[in-house]
């Protein structure tokens, strides 16, 4: 369960990821889905894209360095693309079915 200002967060920093990259999913999961996080902890958001260079990964971490920093939290991304889902070993990563689980999209 998102709290309001978690809710504001992510659908900021979706808004921003989304003017730089077609975004094929975007989940919010860790503590703060779950409803039991703490004060200082992180907002945990997975994000699907189609195709992920360096130069892309960079960026969206600068995005959530910008966002987390003017809304006061810190924001720890998970990145992937759907091959990597489909065919690699991502998809049959603990982490990657917890998101299922648990994932809330904003």
């Amino acid at each position: 369960m998102l709290t309001e200002i978690d809710r504001k967060i992510a659908h900021e920093f979706q808004r921003r990821l989304k003017a730089v990259v077609p975004v094929l999913d975007l989940r919010v999961f860790g503590s703060r889905a779950r409803g039991d996080a703490m004060p200082d902890s992180d907002l945990d958001i997975f994000i699907e894209v189609e195709t992920l260079t360096p130069q892309l990964r960079q960026r969206i971490s600068e995005i959530a360095w910008e966002v987390g920093f003017e809304l006061d939290r810190v924001i720890s991304t998970t990145v992937t693309t759907r091959d990597q889902l489909e065919h690699g070993a991502m998809g049959a990563n603990p982490l990657i079915l917890d998101i299922e689980r648990e994932g809330i999209r904003p």
